[in-house]
C-alpha cells in the first residue's frame, strides 16, 4: 500500500521504494524491497528481485509485471494492497467467529463452577440440618 501510493502521488520509484523499505517493520521485507531498489536503480525490472525473495506470492509478482508492461504501476499496487486487506479482514472476521463460541463456553464453565461452589455448601448444611437424609 505504501509504494502504491508513493508512486502514484508523483514520488519517484526510488526515492519511494526507500521510504517502503524503512517502513516496512520487517527485516525481510526491507531487505526485499532493498533488493528490487538496487535492480531498479540500475535500470532493471522490479520483477526478478521479487521472485527471487520469495516472499511475494507469485499474484503479486504477476500483478507489478503487468503494471510494469503497462505503465500502470501505482494502480496495480493498490490493487495488490486492497487484495491483501480483503484476506486479512477475512482472516480476523473468521478467527473472531471462531472465538466467539470458544468465550461463550468458557464463561459458561466459570459460572457453572461458580454455581457448583455456591450451592454445594448450602446443600450440605440443608442436609445436616433436616437429619442428613
Amino acid at each position: 500500500r505504501t509504494l502504491g501510493t508513493l508512486v502514484s502521488s508523483g514520488v519517484p520509484i526510488l526515492q519511494a521504494l526507500q521510504i517502503t523499505r524503512d517502513t516496512a517493520g520487517n527485516l525481510r521485507v526491507s531487505s526485499a524491497v532493498e533488493n528490487i531498489h538496487d535492480n531498479v536503480k540500475e535500470g532493471e525490472s522490479m520483477v526478478s528481485p521479487m521472485e527471487a525473495s520469495g516472499i511475494f506470492p507469485p499474484m503479486v509478482v504477476s500483478m507489478v509485471q503487468v503494471g510494469e508492461e503497462t505503465g500502470q504501476l501505482p494502480d496495480m499496487l493498490t490493487k495488490v494492497a486492497d487484495v491483501f486487506e480483503e484476506e486479512v479482514d477475512n482472516a480476523v472476521a473468521g478467527l473472531t467467529s471462531m472465538l466467539e463460541p470458544v468465550m461463550i463456553v468458557m464463561l459458561a464453565l466459570v459460572v457453572g463452577t461458580i454455581v457448583v461452589a455456591l450451592f454445594l455448601p448450602l446443600i450440605t448444611i440443608i442436609q445436616d440440618l433436616t437429619g442428613g437424609a
